[in-house]
């Protein structure tokens, strides 16, 4: 990384959660072409004791630590991609998503949105969306929204995403028949 990549990354790491979300409002979404790769991956400040324990629990914990995301263009629309996880030494391929562009739930402007729900997993039964916007070359600022109602979908929980670091390693999961993304993962403009 060079100085400029480096001095975003140490400011996303000391902002709280207001404020990166602040600063995701004012970031312009990557073209769907633009992520391709596997992306380290972390979390960033999150907003509330439970989103601290669950982010601990699901992608911070040290039995299996969250490694990246990719990301594989399929057209000028859209994509796949998924997480890995450390297993005990191997990287294990989880929870598929379908990318996409699509209005932010927090500002309606343009966001590289991952739709979890399209395929089958438990990212998908939770309702989680990612929404993906370029802070700097190569470093982008995540908003995670997840839960079964729309209060619980609007609390943001910021992670950071730096790359590429390696290639995509191929398409994982079942996908849903026949879904099509609806208001619980594309609200559109907020109210």
């Amino acid at each position: 990384m060079d100085a400029d990549t480096d001095s975003t990354v140490s400011e996303l790491r000391r902002l709280k959660t207001s404020d990166l979300l602040a600063r995701f409002l004012q970031l312009a979404a990557p073209a769907v072409s633009e992520l391709d790769g596997e992306y380290s991956a972390e979390l960033l400040a999150q907003p509330n004791l439970f989103a601290v324990v669950t982010g601990k629990v699901a992608v911070a914990n040290p039995l299996g630590p969250w490694l990246c995301k990719a990301f594989r263009p399929v057209d000028d629309n859209g994509g796949r991609g998924y997480n890995t996880f450390d297993d005990r030494g191997r990287v294990r391929q989880r929870y598929p998503m379908r990318t996409l562009l699509a209005p932010s739930r927090f500002d309606g402007e343009p966001a590289y949105t991952l739709v979890y729900r399209a395929y089958n997993s438990l990212c998908g039964t939770i309702h989680m969306v990612d929404e993906v916007r370029r802070a700097a070359p190569g470093v982008y600022l995540g908003i995670g929204t997840c839960g079964f109602t729309a209060a619980h979908r609007r609390v943001p929980r910021p992670f950071l995403l730096t790359g590429p670091i390696g290639p995509y390693r191929g398409d994982i999961g079942t996908p849903r028949p026949a879904f099509t993304p609806g208001r619980r993962e594309l609200p559109g403009p907020p109210v």
